[in-house]
């Protein structure tokens, strides 16, 4: 974290939290605090210029001298130095804003070793999986309906077979055996 977040964090100025760390330099190694180089600190600017375009935002944190440039190039602090910096501020705001950081750092710590991206990979294979499972079941579902249909084709190729039959047999069909024509004329007039 750079030194003028925290200072807002913390609610002072970034020239006394700056003076609190210098009078105390023992307690801050490099790995724990060390000041950015002009690279990184240009690098950082057209960041901070990007992400003020995208989220709108008109004005920096970081301290802009009257001569256009900064002061001083910015101390970044690692999690050790954070944690440091609470045994040199002693307000409740300090405590407080100090015990958040940490937790964020762990929590931070936490994702990179639980490493999300496994779990997408995980998730990825899943989707995969279920992608061919539903596949298959269509494959499945449109062969079951070819069967389907070429059986309802035999079935109305039957039906028609059978109605052209009946048709056949409705035709009125010449009496079998002795034929009177009393019994014949009863016929043709449909008498009993």
């Amino acid at each position: 974290m750079l030194d003028f977040d925290l200072a807002g964090m913390y609610q002072v100025e970034t020239r006394r939290l700056n003076e609190s760390v210098k009078r105390n330099i023992k307690r801050f190694p490099p790995d724990f605090m060390f000041q950015l180089t002009n690279e990184e600190f240009k690098y950082l600017m057209s960041q901070i210029a990007i992400s003020n375009k995208k989220n709108d935002n008109s004005m920096s944190q970081i301290v802009i001298s009257r001569r256009g440039g900064t002061r001083k190039l910015p101390y970044a602090f690692t999690e050790q130095g954070v944690a440091m910096l609470s045994s040199l501020l002693n307000s409740d705001i300090a405590i407080a804003v100090n015990i958040i950081i940490m937790r964020a750092f762990v929590t931070i710590r936490q994702l990179v070793l639980k490493s999300p991206i496994e779990e997408t990979k995980e998730l990825q294979y899943e989707v995969k999986a279920l992608k061919q499972y539903i596949k298959e079941a269509f494959e499945d579902y449109n062969d079951i309906n070819e069967d389907t249909r070429m059986e309802l084709e035999l079935i109305n190729e039957t039906l028609a077979e059978l109605q052209s039959r009946n048709k056949l047999m409705d035709k009125p069909r010449r009496p079998i055996g002795f034929v009177t024509r009393h019994s014949q004329i009863a016929e043709e007039m449909k008498l009993p």
